[in-house]
């Protein structure tokens, strides 16, 4: 089950179309919007890169191998969906011009990736250093008259602003990286290594299920022997297990990016457990004192108090024009705290994920800086259309969002293939199954949504 199955629908008064997304790489286009162009001259090459079925991760290694330089020389400005045909920006540094024209061309023959243009650059390509991203999805096994459906969904997502909810795919196939995000904060390292490493289910495929077989039997030569090559970080974790090192250095041998990313995933999970109260209790469309309101315009935020919030909810405040929302927390040693009754949900679901401020500070080279996260974000140039083909028939649906938005959450509203409902008071939060936290069968509080 998706951690997002739960969470209200926005749009619940309406019926949604159903259907498949990703059956084929070409139904699922995603082109980054640029933030600037490159002026032509500089220490850094910029490449604007179409990937197919690749990750994010996949690039920067065929980069760094191909312009033989290292990882952290290589920029890009976000991860993007690996199960999609993906228009992305990256930058090497490449100081010597000499060698770049050689060093494009050992990238001509790759078979799910192509440069579809290159400049230059003065500075490297930065994390969220981008304009948004469009996308151009196909809905498959629907009927081509569903495209009046999407529409009234697509224009009420228009209006009122769509639910910045963190999609399930931060959460891995396992829906459980946020736990392993809470143990890597907390420096419990075995249970961080069990979790991810053993404990088979009915959704791994056969050689993954032996190798967890074989991590739970401590036979890690034979789970590395079986453990899938393209899951990178966990044999890496593995490898370092079959060397003799300790739990807390295996975890350390996995790169700090995925080790960051894990820290990431829970604190969505924790932002999406208060966006979930929010939009339950109708709160989601206005501002409340006690808020941190969200500028778009600049990504800052200011506090409100009731003076502002009846301003700024007015017909002719910014609230209704989707210029100013209200902010959630993405928990973190720098985050400003909410204040009111707004501050007091947001520390209401850290006790729930049994996370505390020292926490935050993590552990080694990694810890949670934090951050404030908008709980709505404007859909820009939505289009809607039906049609059918070779495949069979499907809606097409168009439309920009900003960075860090998921498209699978305007396909949730539009689709609505989970039985989540729009309830109009506040759902009890369940705390989620306790987990093992060591080999003596110690246990851990609960930690998940």
């Amino acid at each position: 089950m998706s951690l997002t199955d739960s969470l209200a629908f926005l749009t619940a008064d309406l019926p949604g179309i159903g259907g498949t997304i990703k059956q084929r790489p070409e139904d699922f286009l995603v082109e980054e919007q640029p933030l600037y162009n490159p002026r032509g001259h500089g220490e850094h090459v910029f490449l604007f890169i179409e990937k197919t079925s690749l990750t994010t991760t996949d690039i920067v290694i065929n980069l760094a191998k191909a312009f033989r330089v290292g990882r952290n020389d290589i920029g890009y400005a976000g991860l993007k969906d690996k199960h999609a045909i993906v228009r992305q920006h990256f930058s090497v540094w490449l100081p010597d011009r000499q060698d770049e024209a050689e060093c494009i061309e050992r990238l001509a023959d790759r078979r799910l990736m192509k440069i579809l243009w290159s400049d230059r650059h003065g500075n490297k390509l930065r994390r969220g250093h981008h304009g948004g991203n469009r996308f151009v999805i196909r809905v498959r096994n629907v009927q081509p008259t569903d495209v009046i459906k999407a529409k009234q969904i697509i224009d009420q997502l228009y209006a009122q602003g769509v639910p910045n909810f963190v999609g399930d795919q931060r959460f891995g196939y396992r829906q459980h990286n946020h736990i392993l995000g809470r143990l890597l904060l907390q420096g419990e390292y075995q249970a961080m290594l069990d979790e991810m490493l053993g404990h088979p289910i009915d959704a791994d495929p056969p050689n993954m299920q032996t190798a967890r077989i074989a991590y739970d039997k401590r036979d890690f030569e034979e789970a590395l022997k079986n453990w899938p090559k393209h899951l990178r970080f966990d044999r890496q974790a593995l490898d370092a297990l079959r060397q003799g090192r300790d739990a807390k250095q295996a975890v350390l041998a996995i790169y700090r990016s995925q080790r960051e990313f894990l820290v990431s995933a829970l604190q969505s999970a924790m932002f999406n457990s208060v966006l979930d109260r929010r939009l339950r209790e109708n709160t989601l469309s206005q501002i409340v004192p006690g808020d941190l309101a969200w500028k778009h315009d600049s990504r800052s935020v200011f506090a409100v108090d009731d003076e502002i919030a009846e301003k700024e909810n007015a017909p002719a405040g910014r609230v209704p024009s989707l210029e100013v929302s209200p902010s959630g927390p993405m928990w973190g040693i720098n985050m400003t705290q909410a204040q009111g009754t707004p501050g007091e949900i947001e520390k209401q679901v850290m006790d729930v994920f049994n996370i505390h401020p020292e926490h935050l500070t993590g552990v080694g080279d990694v810890h949670a800086e934090g951050s404030r996260r908008p709980m709505r974000i404007a859909l820009g140039s939505p289009e809607v259309s039906g049609g059918a083909d070779e495949h069979g028939p499907y809606v097409k649906l168009s439309f920009i969002m900003p960075r860090g938005a998921f498209a699978t959450i305007v396909l949730r509203e539009i689709m609505k293939t989970t039985k989540a409902q729009h309830q109009p008071t506040t759902p009890p939060v369940v705390p989620p199954p306790t987990i093992i936290v060591n080999a003596q069968h110690k246990k851990q509080s609960p930690s998940t949504s």
